[in-house]
């Protein structure tokens, strides 16, 4: 009797065993560990491939049955789940065209005079420092670069007033790589603090192009708070706001979860030729008969047709992002 209530039990664990299912992260044996892991991962993918055809099944039944279609899940994501923001901009604000009028960048948009910006860098700048000044400059109409030195912020600040200039830029740069953006107002302020990682520059994207010195036109997205309206109005105000769009060049910073995506490129228009194949089919003679139909050869025609593409310069395409970090009222 012992003996056989030994074996029912090591039969019910070696059955209890085979029903588990052991992670993968478990298993230290790596050639079993990624065996594993690639039978887990098909068993996934057949689950998903009979989960959707069933769902196109019950779709078409609606449909023939005349009533609606299930409602298919909405994926769960960081947009859709963020929690309403009370601060976000409506197109009927007063109190924020108020704000606009009197704000220190509304002689700039009134053309009252234009933006002429000073970048210089940090104390201690690294090597590849110069190579992002360098791509600066030739995305910021009007910008001059002078050398920090020994000079303290403040006597820049002093130096830019007096020599007109409505905005600063202090590069900042650490373990040789420019890592945060300081861009002050003239001559009131604001002043903001940005960060920067996963910089990408022009030499290192393949067949680039050059940047040309047209004044470029810039698109400012999803800057909807009224945070974001005013750190807007301040990257706006870098730009000269007469853009030369014979040129066709774009300057885009793109607001995505407090991340600004820049992006600088050129859009081109370009024609060609699309070839399209007609056929024409001779219906049947006799449809008891003959089973065969006769088809008339395919006659190729060519259209012309504008395409639009982007020619990329200056960081285009890179991962060039820029964190909002500070943003405060400055005044000497």
């Amino acid at each position: 009797m012992g003996n056989k209530r030994k074996d029912d039990a090591d039969e019910g664990a070696k059955e209890g065993s085979k029903k588990r299912k052991v992670a993968p992260s478990m298993i230290k044996n790596k050639v079993k560990r990624s065996i594993v892991y690639a039978k887990l991962k098909h068993e996934k993918k057949v689950e998903k491939r009979k989960k959707a055809k069933a769902r196109e099944v019950a779709e078409k039944r609606a449909l023939e049955l005349g009533e609606e279609p299930p409602a298919r899940k909405i994926p769960r994501t960081i947009e859709n789940t963020r929690e309403f923001d009370e601060t976000v901009c409506k197109p009927d604000d007063d109190e924020l065209f108020v704000g606009i009028d009197a704000d220190e960048f509304s002689p700039l948009f009134k053309r009252e005079y234009t933006s002429k910006i000073l970048i210089t860098t940090s104390r201690f700048h690294s090597t590849r420092g110069p190579a992002f000044i360098a791509e600066l400059l030739s995305v910021i109409p009007n910008a001059h670069f002078y050398k920090r030195g020994t000079y303290e912020l403040k006597k820049i600040v002093e130096y830019a007033r007096n020599k007109d200039f409505t905005s600063i830029i202090v590069v900042h740069t650490n373990r040789r790589e420019p890592d945060a953006l300081v861009i002050i107002g003239l001559p009131d302020g604001p002043t903001a603090h940005f960060k920067l990682s996963r910089l990408v520059l022009r030499k290192d994207i393949k067949k680039h192009g050059n940047p040309t010195t047209h004044y470029p036109e810039l698109v400012l997205n999803n800057f909807t708070t009224r945070l974001g309206h005013r750190i807007g109005r301040m990257i706006a105000s870098l730009f000269p706001q007469d853009p030369n769009f014979v040129g066709r060049r774009v300057v885009t910073f793109h607001n995505q979860r407090d991340f600004i995506f820049f992006r600088h490129h050129r859009y081109i228009f370009e024609t060609k030729e699309i070839k399209e194949s007609s056929s024409k089919t001779k219906t049947e003679k006799d449809e008891k008969s003959s089973s065969k139909s006769k088809t008339v050869k395919d006659k190729k025609s060519s259209q012309e047709n504008v395409i639009v593409r982007l020619q990329c310069f200056a960081g285009v395409w890179s991962s060039f992002y820029v964190e909002i970090d500070q943003f405060a009222t400055w005044n000497l």
